[in-house]
């Protein structure tokens, strides 16, 4: 059992969705809010939220659209924990489990994938003294590839993969995908209009073969430091980003 001061408690979504997360270690913020806001789902849609963490990727996505068959997969055992409390106390239906196999998700049974995978480059990356902070944002050289296999592996045909990666790993990411994706649409994310962008996200379609597409830019921050219109509405749970429209 997590004591009471081992977590916090957090609003997402302008408050439409409340998480305990640990105050060490992983812990979900704007990169999950975007990449919910990218994903696009239909109600009914098997929906498969891969490296969850404390469930705020997946649990914004059901917030969004109800009546998802939700699945969030996560490895580490405390923060599944915190993702089935966070399910509960937000009464919303997930299961969360800490392999396919446990799930029921046999390849080629699934309509969307979504995932912030680890991805700092431990070249470049002082490691955290905290491992489970380490493990969840350090990426080794298979990380990308074998977590965009395993989303290939249970999406069907036409199925949807959704990402976040850092921006300077363009190139990795997009010959990961080469491998059995197509129709890829491209979101660059700058923090501000005069930095270079520090994310993109990433929607590909399993088996597509449309020509890809680069989306305007999407600036976090105005000239003041705060983030503009488009991006309060999106943190407040009231927008969605190109990706997510099919």
């Amino acid at each position: 059992m997590t004591d009471a001061g081992d977590f916090t408690e957090d609003a997402f979504l302008g408050g439409q969705l409340r998480l305990r997360q640990p105050k060490s270690g992983h812990r979900a913020g704007h990169d999950a809010v975007l990449l919910a806001a990218a994903t696009a789902v239909r109600s009914g849609d098997r929906v498969v939220d891969f490296g969850a963490g404390v469930g705020a990727a997946g649990l914004a996505v059901a917030r969004r659209v109800p009546g998802l068959d939700l699945v969030l997969v996560e490895i580490d055992e405390s923060l599944a924990g915190f993702a089935r409390g966070n399910a509960a106390a937000n009464a919303i239906s997930a299961d969360v489990v800490a392999a396919f196999a446990a799930a029921g998700l046999p390849p080629d049974s699934v309509d969307v994938v979504l995932m912030n995978p680890p991805f700092n480059d431990p070249v470049r990356h002082r490691a955290s003294p905290d491992k489970a902070r380490e493990v969840a944002h350090v990426a080794t050289a298979a990380t990308l590839e074998s977590w965009i296999h395993a989303g290939r592996r249970i999406l069907k045909s036409g199925g949807v993969l959704t990402l976040i990666w850092r921006a300077d790993g363009l190139t990795e990411v997009l010959a990961a995908l080469g491998r059995g994706f197509g129709s890829l649409a491209i979101l660059p994310v700058h923090a501000d209009a005069k930095t270079p962008a520090m994310r993109v996200l990433i929607r590909a379609i399993k088996g597509g073969r449309a020509p890809t597409q680069l989306y305007p830019a999407l600036v976090l921050n105005d000239e003041s430091a705060l983030p503009n219109k488009q991006v309060q509405e999106i943190l407040a749970g009231k927008g969605v980003l190109p990706l997510a429209v099919p």
